[in-house]
């Protein structure tokens, strides 16, 4: 009796992962929908799982930058640049000495308080 405690993960739920075109793929794909009938256009679409507003983008993006703009580019973050990581660090450390600033304020308001009611309750004896 072979008994696991793996468990199966269905193909189904596998992540899906993001479908990337080089610019000659592109480039076909534009083509053979240019050369299309107006009613083969939506079906063409459907079968190759795209979306008429990439094509848009990618006729706007070729017209603007020619075949290198429609290479992919590369995903992710941009690295920050070191002044504006050091900028940012200041930023928070400014935020945090205001805050320290603003409670050092109020502990100075509150003895000043404190003060003022320990005089009266003084004064109030010697009386």
């Amino acid at each position: 009796m072979d008994e696991s405690n793996e468990v199966q993960t269905e193909p189904s739920l596998e992540r899906r992962t993001r479908r990337q075109f080089s610019a000659s793929e592109k480039q076909r794909l534009l083509a053979e929908h240019d050369a299309l009938e107006r009613g083969e256009k939506g079906a063409w679409l459907r079968r190759n799982g795209l979306y008429g507003s990439q094509l848009a983008n990618w006729r706007k993006t070729l017209a603007e930058s020619g075949s290198q703009g429609l290479e992919p580019k590369s995903g992710g973050r941009k690295p920050k640049d070191p002044r504006e990581r050091r900028i940012e660090q200041l930023e928070r450390e400014l935020v945090r000495q205001q805050r320290r600033a603003k409670i050092a304020e109020d502990l100075v308001d509150l003895q000043k308080k404190f003060f003022a009611l320990v005089e009266q309750a003084q004064s109030e004896e010697s009386q």
